[in-house]
């Protein structure tokens, strides 16, 4: 599990300080902070629109050109700065990896708890996997000759499905997300998979521990190499 493997050497990032201030509507100086960040993040992206039968969406792209690539999926917050910044630092593990953000939410952004539910509630979830897979098909058609998808709470639940649903997926590493029994079902995976969750996660028949034990037994029955931490 090359892919995965190399991943997961950045998933200590994952908790960062910067993760335990965000949404803090206090410090005014906290948001000029963050949007100057954001920023910086923003300079160093590529954006590209990506054609799915009758839509467009707008993707991010970071890293070396013809290098393996990594779908990288948003929270339900959406296409922030949290989320770039993991693409940027997956695209500079080892010798370098080609990340692209697409962007589900088509260009809405959440600030609040409230926001961040309403938007994924909303959510096309099946139109979502069909965004995955175009994403997948254009690393693979730009250079990349292997492709795998990372994603976090939202966008570890559409990585574990893309693992099911999208046949040109090479590997998946998700951080505390599972998909619902009616978007896909894991015990049908059909690339690797690496799955990550808290111990402590209260997230019920999401994230929850009791969640990531039910996702492991069902990637047992696929005959893929899988792992899932907690």
């Amino acid at each position: 599990m090359g892919t995965a493997q190399l991943l997961l050497r950045r998933a200590s990032f994952l908790l960062t300080p910067s993760l335990l201030l965000r949404r803090n509507p206090v410090h005014s100086s906290l948001f000029q902070a963050r949007a100057a960040m954001a920023a910086d993040a923003a300079s160093q992206f590529q954006k590209i629109q990506i054609q799915r039968e009758d839509t467009t969406f707008d993707a991010y792209v970071v890293g070396k050109e013809n290098a393996p690539g990594v779908v990288v999926l948003q929270e339900w917050w959406g296409v922030d700065y949290e989320v770039k910044n993991h693409a940027i630092h997956i695209s500079q593990i080892g010798d370098g990896y080609r990340a692209l953000i697409p962007d589900l939410y088509r260009g809405k952004v959440a600030l609040e708890v409230a926001e961040a539910q309403h938007l994924m509630d909303g959510l096309d979830w099946q139109g979502a996997i069909k965004d995955i897979q175009a994403s997948v098909k254009w690393l693979k058609e730009n250079g990349s000759s292997k492709v795998g998808v990372t994603g976090y709470c939202m966008g570890g639940a559409l990585a574990i499905a893309s693992g099911v649903l999208v046949p040109e997926v090479d590997a998946v590493v998700a951080f505390y997300g599972t998909p619902s029994s009616e978007l896909a079902d894991p015990s049908k995976a059909q690339a690797p998979i690496q799955a990550h969750f808290g111990e402590l996660d209260s997230f019920v028949g999401f994230a929850d521990v009791t969640a990531a034990k039910s996702l492991e037994e069902k990637l047992k029955s696929t005959g893929v190499s899988h792992e899932v931490h907690i």
